[in-house]
């Protein structure tokens, strides 16, 4: 039957309304699609710039898990000063791991990885320092530095962390991006539970040797020329004792110096000082006495004693000289 003419206008009515619903939702849907396609390419750039620097990050760490673990299980062939030294020098690294996570945590990422990154990161910080002083106080190193935080067993510390980061590593894997993060390794602690620092401290050259002794002697005014032992000097009215003294032994060392005057005639003041300090690995320093009162004519035993560890090998603790004034040019 053939439609009427006000049928006809309401079909096309409703063609058009159609082809206008479809183009709208045609629009809506490329506007939806390019806006989320602009909001991944940002999340994008965010997670791929964080994987390449907690990649960084995780590689020094790694590196220097991997160094630290060669030091303690062949330190027993290096000497003091040089296990001292590179056990310093992986200690100071250890601060810039802190400062390149605190870095990390902005932006905020998907699963906030960042922030697990940075705090797992500063409990691994202050598990190595505290190993690392453990291993120089076993040892009796000088050694200044703390930890970060009171870690009690830093060994369980680095293997739970590692553990907990082997789960976390994986949390951009499906993001945009498709980032993988490294893991951590724990070979210092695997190593350490097993072995600890027993053979390091029974290796002969790490063993602590101390030893001082008394370097140099200066007298001022300068003596004239005597027999050995004997300090010939012109009738003045004070002396000036300098005395050098030297550390031997690779560690911190507190010494005594005293110097006694003992009169041989009744000319002059007898007189005793004591000094102390505290000389650094291989360190020499000098003790400047109180000037000592002379007079003319005077005959005394000036004695002169370091104390605080044996004598090192060639050297003296204790040097004994003969003082004698000249007579007065007016006596």
């Amino acid at each position: 039957m053939a439609r009427t003419r006000a049928q006809r206008r309401r079909h096309t009515l409703l063609i058009t309304l159609a082809l206008a619903v479809t183009l709208i939702v045609l629009v809506f849907a490329r506007d939806v699609s390019r806006s989320a396609h602009g909001a991944l390419n940002p999340r994008k750039s965010e997670n791929l710039s964080f994987g390449a620097l907690a990649n960084g990050l995780i590689t020094g760490e790694n590196n220097f898990d991997a160094r630290l673990e060669r030091l303690l299980s062949q330190g027993t062939t290096l000497s003091r000063p040089v296990f001292a030294a590179r056990l310093n020098q992986l200690e100071q690294q250890l601060p810039g791991w802190s400062e390149a996570a605190v870095q990390l945590r902005r932006p905020v990422l998907a699963h906030r990885v960042n922030d697990s990154l940075d705090s797992l990161t500063q409990l691994r910080v202050a598990a190595y320092q505290t190993l690392l002083r453990e291993i120089a106080h076993a040892l009796s190193l000088p050694w200044s530095s703390g930890p970060s935080m009171v870690i009690s067993n830093p060994v369980a510390t680095l293997e739970t962390t590692s553990q907990v980061w082997d789960v976390d590593s994986y949390a951009l894997v499906k993001e945009p991006g498709r980032v993988h993060l490294e893991t951590t390794t724990s070979l210092t602690a695997t190593f350490f539970a097993a072995n600890g620092v027993t053979a390091l401290t029974h290796a002969a050259s790490l063993t602590l040797q101390r030893a001082i002794g008394i370097a140099a002697v200066k007298v001022s005014p300068s003596p004239l020329p005597a027999a050995t032992g004997v300090l010939l000097l012109p009738p003045v009215t004070s002396v000036q004792l300098g005395v050098s003294v030297l550390n031997t032994g690779f560690d911190e060392q507190p010494v005594t110096l005293m110097i006694r005057v003992i009169l041989l005639n009744r000319r002059g003041v007898a007189s005793a000082q004591t000094m102390t300090a505290t000389l650094g690995p291989l360190q020499a320093y000098a003790f400047v006495a109180k000037s000592l009162q002379t007079t003319a004519s005077e005959r005394a035993r000036v004695i002169i004693t370091l104390r605080g560890a044996p004598g090192a090998s060639g050297m003296v603790t204790s040097e004994s000289y003969l003082l004698e004034m000249s007579p007065s040019g007016s006596a």
